[in-house]
């Protein structure tokens, strides 16, 4: 099983009809093992809140969303382990400590992060040690 970092904007498509969830999709059918700093609960559940806010989901929705959102198969690293690193990466690089994070976790674990976030891939774009660390969620699976 290949590890991969997954952040918050993939896990959400996991669950929920977006742009780009059959990418998303398509790296769980893919045998990998995810990880993902213990913030994906953090952001994933907010999102959750906008979209209930947004009336994209009902509160029942978003509340059982967030209860299957708990059980996702992503192994968690704390934040609190990953902090010294994202921030030092963050300061070299101009993106926020949160996506740091992830980035700092797939260094250590020598993987990728899976995001669907463009301006994340385009943000470390000009880190040649870096780049191959981040990808789109539609580059593969």
């Amino acid at each position: 099983m290949t590890p991969l970092v997954v952040d918050a904007s993939v896990v959400v498509k996991w669950f929920v009809p977006e742009v780009h969830t059959d990418a998303a999709r398509r790296w769980l059918d893919a045998g990998h093992q995810f990880f993902a700093p213990d913030l994906l609960f953090a952001e994933t559940t907010n999102t959750v809140w906008k979209k209930v806010r947004r009336s994209e989901l009902t509160r029942d929705q978003g509340q059982q969303l967030v209860a299957d959102l708990a059980d996702v198969a992503v192994e968690t690293v704390s934040c609190r382990a990953l902090a010294e690193d994202a921030h030092a990466l963050a300061i070299a690089t101009g993106r926020s400590v949160y996506d740091s994070l992830y980035l700092a976790l797939a260094l250590r674990l020598d993987a990728r992060v899976i995001t669907a976030d463009q301006r994340f891939v385009a943000g470390v774009a000009g880190f040649r040690e870096l780049r191959p660390h981040v990808i789109h969620v539609t580059s593969g699976g």
